[in-house]
């Protein structure tokens, strides 16, 4: 028998190509998508095996009214994907007050309520996955403040809310891809830079994005097909990082941070009332 999914974002990236790589091998799809005629190529190809509605994860309501209308359709659903997102690029000097909201509003919160929106359904069938796509979110580059913010801030939400929902049988992944060779860049939402940062990090970083040298080496097929595999896996990962950058990378922050927190262990137990 073959697997029901839903997957947010699914007009392109890692959502569009998990959607093609399930329909080729039979399985059903729930896919959301911000413009209706994204996915008519498919549609007209598989039928009732893709189910398409249209949703701006930054409504809440619409959220919920569309993930219950996809559960009503499909029945069960083996696997929710938390896939949609943007990324706000610049120095968070440079960012709006209203770019950063929407920021939030669409990575953060919409990924929460994507999340609390399936867990009844998933507690009333008994069970299920859903697989949160993050980033290689134990790091962090310059110009990328708020989008970090809002990576590492579901991930601290599915760390507790996995172990309030482990009892009706609900499991988390979270997928962290390093940079992939997906059109994720295109559709990066950009401030006015400013000229005090031209000699910063963050002045580095734009220019390396602008000519070509922050080389994304990760193949985004490879990626969505090994996220697909831990979805399936009877044991699977919390976190599965994709890409030799970003094992590199979350390695190295990780052993900074201990060494750090031992550096500082007897300031740190000292902090404790006295016995």
């Amino acid at each position: 028998m073959g697997k029901t999914w839903m997957i947010t974002g699914a007009s392109s990236g890692f959502g569009r190509i998990m959607t093609e790589k399930l329909l080729a091998r039979g399985d059903r799809v729930a896919a959301t998508v911000r413009k209706p005629a994204a996915l008519d190529d498919l549609k007209s190809h598989y039928g009732d095996n893709l189910w398409i509605a249209t949703l701006d994860v930054s409504n809440d309501g619409a959220v919920r009214s569309v993930v219950d209308a996809a559960f009503g359709a499909m029945g069960r659903i083996d696997v929710v994907v938390s896939n949609a997102g943007y990324g706000l690029f610049g120095a968070a000097e440079e960012v709006s007050d209203e770019q950063i909201r929407h920021q939030i509003d669409t990575n953060l919160v919409g990924s929460i309520q994507v999340i609390r929106a399936a867990l009844p359904h998933m507690r009333a069938q008994g069970g299920g996955r859903i697989l949160q796509v993050s980033s290689d979110g134990q790091i962090a580059y310059p110009n990328f403040s708020l989008y970090h913010a809002t990576k590492w801030g579901i991930e601290g939400f599915i760390e507790a809310v996995s172990q309030e929902v482990a009892p009706f049988g609900i499991e988390f992944i979270i997928a962290e891809p390093g940079p992939a060779r997906t059109d994720f860049g295109r559709g990066l939402v950009a401030p006015r830079p400013m000229k005090a940062y031209d000699a910063t990090p963050a002045g580095d970083i734009r220019r390396a994005i602008a000519d070509g040298r922050f080389e994304a080496k990760g193949d985004p097929v490879k990626m969505a097909q090994a996220m697909i595999e831990a979805a399936e896996q009877h044991l699977a990962p919390k976190r599965l990082a994709l890409g030799a950058g970003s094992y590199a990378s979350i390695r190295k922050a990780l052993v900074e941070r201990l060494a750090e927190l031992d550096a500082f262990k007897e300031v740190t137990i000292s902090a404790d009332v006295d016995a």
